[in-house]
């Protein structure tokens, strides 16, 4: 019994020990979460308030050189996702296109603020000793980021270059608030991929996912798994 006993002493012990090594690697990148979502958010927002169906049908060409923002590569596919969705059939080239659309931005980025009722981190200096850092003590604080899209679009004939639509500007907004009141802090946000309750996650949204089956391009015909010549020639013989 006792070279039983000591046998679980010494395995709890290993248990204990190698538990105490465990690590856990996290990431850390330069921007967060919040503040792409923030951003593109805004892109999106935007682009929903513009009506492009003038467009559908037409190849068209979109310019993006005036184009030069924070996050410009997904305001751009934005822009293009809402001329796709209008019908337009994009091109890759302004010599392919009946259309060219210029593309520019105004704003893609964010406002900062915070509030603090309370008493602020704060260094106190100690003779022969250097410096004592004070945490903060907050009753109440805030901190509140605001991002503001402006887009605007020009589209003109790609052979004639005579004007043809002017969107004016187009703006979308989005925010996050961060809120404490002593040891208690919650957060309020527009952002529809942070909302919690599938209801407000609806209300959030700007637009829905779009199906058009009809624009499909038709299968090729099955041939059993063999090269289209070879499946030819085979029946040509009989």
């Amino acid at each position: 019994m006792r070279g039983r006993g000591a046998s679980c002493l010494g395995l709890g012990l290993i248990i204990a020990l190698s538990g105490g090594c465990a690590g856990h690697n996290m990431t850390n990148p330069p921007r967060s979460a919040t503040e792409q979502l923030l951003l593109s958010t805004a892109a999106d927002r935007a682009m929903a308030s513009v009506e492009l169906d003038m467009f559908a049908g037409h190849r068209v060409y979109l310019d993006t050189t005036y184009f030069n923002s924070y996050d410009s590569q997904y305001a751009i596919g934005e822009i293009r996702d809402a001329l796709s969705r209008a019908g337009a059939l994009l091109v890759s080239a302004p010599i392919n296109s009946d259309i060219t659309i210029e593309a520019r931005s105004g704003a893609l980025s964010i406002d900062y603020s915070d509030n603090l009722f309370g008493i602020p981190a704060s260094p106190i200096p100690i003779p022969l000793t250097g410096e004592l850092s004070l945490p903060e003590i907050a009753i109440y604080k805030s901190d509140l980021q605001h991002s503001y899209a402006k887009i605007a679009l020009l589209a003109y004939s790609t052979s004639s270059r005579a004007h043809i639509f002017s969107s004016g500007p187009l703006l979308g907004m989005s925010y996050d608030k961060f809120h404490k009141l002593l040891f208690v802090s919650w957060v309020t946000t527009d952002i529809p991929e942070k909302q919690k309750k599938e209801g407000t996650l609806m209300k959030r949204e700007v637009w829905w996912r779009q199906y058009d089956p009809g624009n499909m391009p038709a299968l090729a015909r099955a041939t059993n798994g063999l090269p289209t010549d070879a499946s030819s020639a085979g029946s040509a013989s009989k």
